[in-house]
């Protein structure tokens, strides 16, 4: 019997073995990537366990998307996972930043809230931003919402909204901000 081609490419066989539901191969994973990702994560205000929770969610994802049959080999896994973790660890450094701001607002008073002014400006460009969103349409609404409100990425967001791929969302992402601008522009004059 003829040995599969398969098996000839390391990768192809720790996907084979995922696929299998063999979590020996998420082990060998963890082992090669973990000084990059402990690395990056650490570099970019980080912690070693940051790093940690980075790379297994990264892993995570890998499980679930190649068990599930989503999982599309385009690249090395390691360029996977490292992709995967610069996406989770950007998301959850604006989470922080959201959370807890590093810089005051001079229009802020020092008991922390807006002026009067602040506020009145902030409720009329909201209700801006949510009309021009209902002039755009159901997709792109839903599209930029995915994308800036839930940050999802655009490979979450290509299959959610049923695109061929990401680099398809991401087009259609363009779109949508432009015709969002050119909506906020008319509502605006």
């Amino acid at each position: 019997m003829k040995p599969s081609l398969f098996f000839l490419h390391r990768d192809a066989r720790l996907v084979d073995l995922i696929r299998k539901g063999d979590e020996e191969a998420l082990a060998i994973l963890f082992e090669e990537n973990r000084r990059p990702i402990y690395s990056y994560v650490i570099r970019n205000s980080g912690t070693v366990d940051d790093a940690e929770d980075m790379l297994q969610e990264s892993l995570v994802i890998l499980w679930e998307r190649v068990r599930s049959g989503r999982f599309e080999y385009a690249a090395k896994l390691s360029t996977f996972i490292f992709a995967t973790v610069k996406n989770l660890w950007s998301r959850r450094l604006a989470k922080r930043r959201r959370e807890y701001p590093t810089e005051l607002d001079p229009e802020v008073h020092s008991d922390g809230n807006p002026s009067a002014l602040e506020s009145i400006i902030d409720s009329e460009n909201v209700e801006l931003v949510r009309k021009a969103l209902r002039k755009i349409g159901e997709q792109c609404r839903k599209l930029l919402t995915l994308y800036y409100w839930e940050e999802l990425s655009m490979e979450e967001i290509a299959a959610s909204l049923g695109f061929a791929n990401a680099a398809t969302a991401k087009a259609k992402k363009y779109q949508c901000k432009e015709a969002l601008k050119k909506a906020l522009q008319q509502l605006g004059s």
